[in-house]
């Protein structure tokens, strides 16, 4: 078995990066021969995959993903994540990080995560990397003046771009769109507050709903009640830690705002189906 650190690794963006944004587009085949891919890591901002040719095989968050020409996907900074092999594949990819982005797309990117790979057809395969190649021409002029400003806006664009891709999945009927947003609004809220907040109430309060109107839309739209969601989001983020670091059970309860550590255990084991000692002992390497 491996050393567990007590905190999962970050991949940060190298010195040479553009001030948060790095892109690169190449071609692999087989094992990534690097560490810090091969890992399981978090990103140290968003990171988006255009799949141009061939297959990419990476797990995020316990599931493995078989991204298949032509495709894309974004990889939330939260999300724990490596790289398992490359099948002939030709691969855009860049990070960027959240002060680099639009308020605007990275509300939608917080409303869409998590996402799995998205088919696309060839034309707009063929429109996404066009884009991208004028990024990286962009991203190799290093000598222009307005230098980053004029990087940053090219990348949202490809950026909002994605976007519109996971958006058009899903069209909803005009009675249903308010719905659609008040669940965005609270999958964000979720994501920045779920240590702290774990009341569905307290959430409704900050959107200005009624708990049960908040329930009613969110279960419409996904299927699932806030409760679920909170405990899963929760539940989520302590397999990452169970997994990915040497923490101990009682600490990772205590990260994730419970202090009473039988609490803990009884929800995880009612979410997970089995005990945090026990899923620690089957996902160990």
């Amino acid at each position: 078995m491996s050393k567990k650190t007590n905190n999962i690794p970050v991949n940060i963006l190298p010195e040479d990066s553009c001030r948060g944004i790095m892109m690169m587009r190449d071609s692999f085949n087989g094992s990534p021969n690097s560490e810090q891919v091969e890992r399981s890591h978090r990103d140290g901002g968003y990171t988006f995959i255009i799949q141009e040719i061939g297959k990419t095989l990476i797990e995020i968050d316990f599931q493995t993903h078989h991204i298949q020409a032509p495709a894309v996907i974004f990889i939330h900074p939260h999300q724990v994540h490596r790289v398992i092999a490359f099948e002939d594949a030709m691969i855009c990819t860049w990070i960027i990080t959240e002060e680099n982005i639009r308020q605007e797309y990275l509300s939608m990117l917080e409303s869409l995560a998590p996402v799995n790979a998205l088919s696309v057809i060839p034309e707009a395969l063929a429109v996404l990397t066009e884009t991208a190649a004028l990024c990286i021409k962009l991203s190799e002029n290093k000598t222009e003046v307005l230098y980053h400003p004029i990087l940053k806006e090219s990348v949202n664009t490809l950026i909002v771009s994605i976007i519109s891709q996971y958006l058009a999945l899903s069209k909803p009927a005009e009675n249903h769109a308010r719905m659609e947003d008040l669940t965005r609004e609270f999958k964000t809220a979720l994501e920045k507050h779920y240590k702290s907040t774990k009341n569905p109430s307290e959430y409704a309060a900050q959107l200005s709903l009624s708990p049960s109107y908040l329930n009613e839309c969110v279960k419409a739209t996904t299927g699932k009640s806030v409760s679920s969601h909170i405990q899963q989001r929760v539940v989520l983020e302590a397999k990452r830690l169970l997994y990915h670091s040497g923490k101990s059970i009682k600490e990772i309860a205590g990260d994730l705002g419970y202090y009473d550590y039988s609490y803990f255990t009884r929800l995880f084991t009612k979410v997970a189906g089995m005990a945090p000692i026990d899923f620690r002992a089957k996902n160990r390497e």
